[in-house]
């Protein structure tokens, strides 16, 4: 069953990523730790950092909320996330589309992109917890 979710998630992930997608003129990465939950309504909170190649660092607050064929509680800890498509931080700040397929049990692990206009954001993390579901909603970072 794991690599028939692998693949449904791997399909998943793609369709999210822009077709075409220019290099932005700055690199940045998020690292981050998220918890939350899900019973057909998904919640998720959190807090992490932006760190870019051109010096600027700073603190952010992250929440996830969305809904789908989705049950479970996971926590994510030392998370990495990968922007593209930026130009500047303001363009990191904001509400991303996400969709996601998942399936853990005792470890969990969190791999998705989503979008917010030209820029994309790769996501991928390990933690506890258990999950099984699909589901759409929106993931928003804003300053701390």
């Amino acid at each position: 069953m794991k690599p028939i979710l692998g693949t449904m998630a791997l399909l998943a992930l793609t369709a999210m990523a822009p077709a075409a997608q220019a290099a932005g003129n700055i690199d940045c990465e998020l690292r981050y730790n998220l918890s939350g939950w899900s019973a057909f309504y998904k919640t998720a909170e959190g807090t992490g950092t932006i760190r870019c190649d051109n010096g600027a660092s700073f603190p952010v607050k992250i929440t996830a909320k969305g809904g789908g064929l989705t049950v479970g509680k996971t926590s994510i800890t030392d998370g990495r996330g990968k922007f593209t498509g930026a130009y500047s931080v303001n363009d990191l700040l904001g509400t991303y589309a996400a969709a996601e397929v998942h399936a853990s049990a005792s470890k969990a692990t969190d791999a998705q992109v989503m979008t917010k206009g030209d820029v994309s954001l790769a996501l991928a993390g390990t933690g506890q917890g258990w999950s099984l579901g699909i589901g759409f909603g929106k993931f928003v970072i804003e300053r701390r």
